[in-house]
């Protein structure tokens, strides 16, 4: 049985407008995933919509115990409001270059011409006002919505980082954390694109997202060791679930090479997240290598998409495809 089929046979056991709300289904080893397009319901339709289908989805043969709706909603905007295309940037473990990688992207992306935003969504961990060197800036506020920082670099932003003192930790639970997502995606955007870069792993904030402001498209990034793959491909997972388009992976730290004597090296392995994007169908955008110039760079609120060096060529060739990605959308 495929998804395909059993999404079928849920849709056949419910009323033809409530068919037409479920969006897809996965069906996973120990838990089937439902997508649900609950736009326009009030709370209490919601709950009844989710709940007629999780009992439709029980029905069907070979339905585990374990069934999860994720509701979600197309953001709608009067004709007036601007409505920027909305690319989410993951990954399934911290440490792998993430919010390197979202910054330089929105660089490069700035500089051929796009009109860039970023949201750091890292809610707990936010890089952003460092890669951009606005720490310590406050985001104004108008008609209760945050106004985005606009960085020497040609990209707007907005991190929890410009909201809370620098260094202190927040120890928030999920509907906090997602209040707070919320508050940074649904501020005055004039950006055409707008780069979220999520926190690491499956929580929350990610499932937050799908519910509230469904991304048009995804970026999972990875170093190419096997144990931070695995958890790659687990966030792909997630963006399936929800039924959002991979727009493709990208291998971070892929190399090194001796600043001394020249040789190259790989610390973590190389080509294993190309081998993934073939295995799974999914485009491959390219790899960034391990450099000290981009650790530097970084530090200094200065990305390396800026210049033309090789580490900023690297950049600049993912970005090229993301854009050729945006142009084909239309």
């Amino acid at each position: 049985m495929n998804d395909v089929s059993i999404l079928e046979q849920a849709r056949q056991k419910l009323p033809a407008e409530l068919a037409e709300r479920l969006q897809s289904l996965t069906a996973g080893k120990e838990r089937w995933v439902a997508v649900l397009d609950v736009a326009a319901l009030g709370g209490a339709e919601r709950d009844a919509a989710m709940g007629d289908v999780r009992a439709a989805i029980l029905s069907l043969a070979g339905a585990p115990g374990d069934v999860q709706i994720i509701a979600t909603s197309e953001r709608t905007a009067p004709a007036s409001m601007h409505k920027p295309v909305m690319i989410a940037v993951g990954s399934g473990k911290g440490g792998v270059g993430k919010s390197t990688l979202t910054a330089n992207l929105a660089v490069a992306l700035a500089k051929s011409g796009v009109s860039v935003g970023v949201v750091d969504a890292d809610i707990y961990g936010p890089s952003q006002p460092m890669l951009f060197g606005t720490t310590g800036e406050k985001p104004e506020a108008r008609d209760e919505k945050l106004v985005p920082i606009a960085s020497e670099h040609g990209v707007s932003l907005l991190s929890m980082g410009h909201l809370v003192a620098q260094g202190k930790a927040l120890a928030w639970r999920g509907p906090m954390a997602g209040k707070a997502l919320a508050q940074l995606i649904d501020a005055h955007w004039d950006a055409d694109v707008v780069l979220v870069d999520l926190p690491p792993g499956t929580g929350d904030v990610q499932i937050s997202m799908l519910q509230h402001f469904r991304p048009d498209g995804a970026i999972i990034v990875s170093t190419p060791q096997d144990l931070a793959l695995i958890d790659a491909v687990r966030a792909g997972q997630l963006f399936d679930q929800g039924d959002i388009p991979i727009i493709g992976l990208v291998e971070n730290m892929a190399s090194y090479v001796c600043p001394n004597c020249g040789e190259v090296s790989d610390p973590f392995g190389s080509g294993g997240i190309e081998a993934a994007a073939e295995r799974l169908d999914l485009p491959f955008l390219g790899r960034i290598p391990l450099s000290i110039a981009i650790r530097k760079d970084s530090d200094a609120g200065s990305p390396p998409a800026l210049g033309d060096t090789p580490d900023g060529r690297a950049f600049a060739a993912i970005a090229q495809k993301l854009a050729a990605w945006l142009d084909k959308r239309g």
